[in-house]
């Protein structure tokens, strides 16, 4: 599947202008900045930087992209186009309200209350373990008993500490407890208020509303998190199937916080996503939680896991939509059950007068689902308060795509029949379905570490055709799947959605990543990635390579519009191209789409989510020792660093993929977020360092790679690559921090002007 400029246009909804341009000429080897424009590139308002590898947007001859692309250096800095500049808005460890900014910043909104000012809301997804561990000291001012926990974990051996069950004077668990409750304070949500200075810079206020929302808010502080919906009812249970933990509808905190929505009233959402990591995920079929030994506590390179364990936290109250208003001080979240249980990246929010609310978000997994809520009642007002109300009520839907462009909501109801998908249809052959006492017992149940205690609970792996006919066959609709009276019975529906919507045969999807409304009410997602995992893998049918790969790694974009454009309606079209990859393979040179951004003016904005451990992995050939070519998941080292993409939707560059930046080492740029007149841009920067913290005396490698013209012509490239990271502080072994800062230009226009 080429992808063609016109129809990206097409499927953008921009208008198609004829662009002629002239050869673009480099400011050196090693420059990262492109210089010599013609009068049409001009008109995007900046000069795209240098990436790692020959764009077709640099229009370069063939020589001239081999020797300008024969070295390259990649730089530990936010590396933006001439003319711009960025300002540190805040950083891991700051002072907010109580407590204090926390890691790994991912979505941002801006929500303001006069002309350059006011409420910045920031998601903090989770901690890297490697510089998280590290620096914590360094930076936070105070030591963690790590080295006491690492050797109880050695002795414990693979399984981890089941920290819950020790008793309460045990040291070991103290000590345990001491370090996941830093980490969770370093997770949830937080509100700072901000202003533009006279030299337009952006700086704090420190109003009375600044606040964290914490993963332990209400452990201590009584602070506990609210709910809506109808899972409230299994929250309620003073006993059931699985684990309860007393609470009742009270809950204590917020993590995994990634992507998010805002919504025209003020308030912002906050999609949990790898909650999974921390606590269970399986629950049983009344929706109670596995119990918190089926999580326990380890820490490795990549994570500190299991945090939820020692504070006995519920599996079942993670996963959600939280919903806060910056503006009210005494806000510490929501979580509105109606939208689901799930690993949530974005939330898109569209909002029409008399129309009821639609919310779309996917579930950021291999194999995940797009889902939509639907509210009972309609809008009166988008900009009333009141209609968080509306989320207390309504249909959680999840999407069934057809190979042919259309597509349906299915309802997650009791009511609705299964018919999942069938093994082969699916990249990595394997759906997951839900356990129940009866079931064939041909299958294997599996919980999130081990198999499952139950047969009523938890999922099994379907790896065959004849094991999805048969569960198809003995059950007939989600209403023999999961009990309780009716409103306990939607709430288990609805806290276990990846599972029931895989029992109604929704479409397993390519990891989805944002789903964004545009100003026409269509909607826009990203899938970062398509292959195959232990959680599944996208549909065959639909997620294919630019060449009908399939997997296909490198990601898409897909357009959809719901029939009628009415927001509520059961059906829709859907367009897609794979717009990720190498321009010589037909890509747009970019890998793994993440965040969208549709900015006032129309135009996307992208940002890029590599995994850590690919960044400028040395590629010295595209074959194996056997002289097989590599695959796609090999050859992601050639992309450097993560980064930002400007697309417009307009005017003669319309349907082009510019490079606006470059992240740090080991980073990943997140939640882009434009003020209203569009003259700063608001982007986090979460986990600089992630694979080898701290950048210790500027050290550096030379790596090669084995990278391709824009018409596939092959050549070396040697690229010098800094090991670790000391982003933001930006000295000589400075501990690398996330943090969020504003993009601005230096003439103080807005970011796309001429």
């Amino acid at each position: 599947m080429k992808l063609k400029r016109r129809d990206f246009l097409l499927f953008l909804g921009g208008s198609v202008g004829v662009v002629t341009l002239g050869s673009l000429k480099s400011c050196g080897k090693n420059s990262p900045f492109l210089a010599e424009f013609n009068q049409g590139v001009k008109k995007l308002g900046f000069k795209p930087v240098k990436g790692t590898m020959p764009l077709a947007t640099n229009n370069l001859e063939l020589t001239k992209q081999i020797a300008d692309y024969t070295t390259y250096e990649v730089v530990d800095d936010l590396v933006l186009p001439e003319g711009f500049t960025y300002d540190v808005v805040a950083a891991w460890g700051d002072k907010v309200g109580d407590s204090r900014f926390g890691y790994n910043n991912d979505y941002l909104s801006f929500v303001e209350t006069g002309k350059d000012e006011g409420y910045l809301t920031v998601n903090f997804e989770y901690i890297s373990a490697i510089p998280w561990l590290e620096t914590y000291q360094q930076v936070i001012g105070k030591p963690l008993p790590l080295s006491q926990v690492q050797a109880a974990l050695q002795k414990a051996g693979k399984d981890g500490i089941n920290a819950y069950a020790l008793p309460d004077n045990d040291p070991t668990k103290a000590q345990i407890r001491e370090i996941v409750k830093e980490a969770l304070i370093d997770q949830g949500m937080g509100v700072i208020s901000i202003r533009k200075d006279a030299n337009g810079k952006w700086v704090r206020t420190n109003s009375p509303s600044d606040r964290r929302i914490s993963g332990i808010s209400g452990l201590e502080d009584g602070r506990y998190l609210k709910v809506t919906g109808p899972a409230a009812a299994v929250f309620r249970k003073k006993q059931g199937m699985g684990y309860v933990d007393g609470l009742g509808d009270r809950i204590i905190g917020t993590f995994g916080n990634c992507a998010g929505g805002t919504t025209p009233w003020g308030t912002v959402l906050s999609g949990e996503e790898n909650f999974q990591v921390q606590v269970p995920e399986p629950v049983y079929a009344d929706g109670t939680a596995f119990a918190p030994k089926e999580r326990t506590v380890t820490i490795d390179d990549e994570e500190v896991s299991g945090q939820g364990n020692v504070f006995g936290l519920a599996g079942n109250k993670y996963g959600w939509i939280v919903e806060v208003d910056p503006a009210n001080p005494k806000d510490y979240g929501t979580k509105h059950t109606w939208l689901g249980r799930y690993r949530h990246e974005a939330v898109g929010v569209r909002v029409e007068t008399l129309k009821p609310l639609a919310f779309y978000s996917g579930c950021d997994r291999r194999g995940g689902h797009i889902y939509k809520f639907v509210s009972q009642d309609v809008v009166n007002n988008p900009q009333d308060k009141a209609n968080s109300q509306l989320l207390k009520q309504g249909m959680l839907y999840a999407a069934k795509f057809n190979p042919d462009g259309s597509g349906r909501w299915i309802p997650l109801s009791p009511n609705t029949p299964i018919d999942p998908d069938l093994p082969s249809n699916v990249a990595g052959e394997m759906i997951p379905l839900p356990e129940r006492k009866g079931g064939d017992k041909g299958k294997k149940a599996l919980s999130s570490k081990s198999p499952a205690p139950s047969p009523s609970g938890g999922y099994f792996k379907a790896d065959k055709d004849e094991l999805s006919t048969s569960f198809k066959q003995q059950f007939k609709t989600l209403n023999d799947l999961y009990t309780g009276n009716p409103e306990e019975k939607q709430g288990a529906i609805l806290i276990d959605a990846h599972y029931a919507a895989n029992a109604v045969g929704a479409t397993c999807t390519a990891r989805p990543e944002d789903t964004e409304i545009a100003p026409d009410g269509s909607l826009y997602i990203s899938f970062t990635s398509g292959s195959p995992g232990g959680d599944g893998g996208p549909d065959k049918r639909i997620f294919k390579g630019t060449k009908g790969e399939i997997p296909y790694e490198y990601g898409w974009i897909m357009h959809l519009i719901e029939d009628g454009n009415e927001p509520g309606a059961a059906s829709f079209r859907w367009q897609m191209l794979a717009t990720g990859g190498e321009p010589a393979l037909g890509g747009m040179g970019f890998s793994n789409p993440d965040n969208l951004l549709i900015a006032p003016d129309g135009n996307v904005w992208m940002v890029t989510d590599m995994s850590t451990s690919k960044h400028n992995k040395a590629v010295t050939s595209r074959v194996d020792a056997e002289g097989k070519p590599l695959e796609e998941t090999s050859l992601q080292g050639i992309f450097g660093n993560n980064s930002i993409w400007f697309i417009p939707t307009t005017g003669e560059n319309a349907g082009k993929a510019y490079l606006f930046g470059m992240g740090p080492m080991e980073c990943e740029t997140t939640g882009p977020f434009f003020t209203r007149d569009q003259q700063t841009l608001f982007l986090a920067v979460q986990h600089p360092g992630e694979a080898n913290g701290i950048r210790k005396n500027q050290a550096t490698e030379t790596r090669q790679f084995a990278m391709k013209t824009v018409d596939g012509q092959d050549f070396i490239q040697n690229r010098a690559v800094p090991i670790g990271s000391n982003w933001p502080g930006k000295n000589v072994n400075d501990p690398p921090k996330p943090a969020v800062v504003a993009v601005r230009r230096s003439d103080s226009q807005p970011i796309t002007s001429v």
